[in-house]
């Protein structure tokens, strides 16, 4: 039997912006946008990794009540969930490429841990770590 994680989400304010910056500006692309009411099921790749979606949902019915929903959402703008990672051959240059593209960043790229890192939100306030892969 195999198995592997397919999707993981993140919480966002508004899907159509989220899809904006994940397509735009960070290069993914759409998997699957369907909608069942007022739910839209909203998932995204990034071209180098196909077997792997991330889901971009706001919070909210159904799988969560309201006052959860309100209290997520304002945990993830105030960027209090953990950060996700997004590996790249050159931190440096993917930043400036990014910053062009005007990615909202929080932290410049730091040499650390034998490896160059930066910090970055989406416009939800998710952060993330670009992190160059070690050679």
């Amino acid at each position: 039997m195999s198995q592997g994680v397919q999707v993981s989400g993140l919480y966002v304010r508004d899907q159509d912006e989220a899809l904006s910056f994940y397509v735009d500006k960070l290069g993914f692309r759409v998997h699957t946008d369907v909608r069942n009411g007022d739910f839209r099921w909203l998932t995204v790749q990034h071209p180098e990794q196909p077997s792997f979606q991330l889901g971009l949902f706001r919070p909210g019915p159904p799988m969560l009540d309201a006052d959860t929903a309100k209290a997520l959402s304002a945990m993830v703008a105030k960027g209090a969930m953990p950060p996700l990672v997004l590996g790249v051959d050159n931190c440096r240059a993917a930043y400036e490429r990014m910053r062009g593209l005007g990615v909202e960043f929080t932290q410049e790229p730091v040499e650390r841990y034998g490896s160059v890192d930066a910090g970055f939100r989406d416009p939800s306030g998710n952060g993330w770590k670009l992190i160059e892969e070690r050679r």
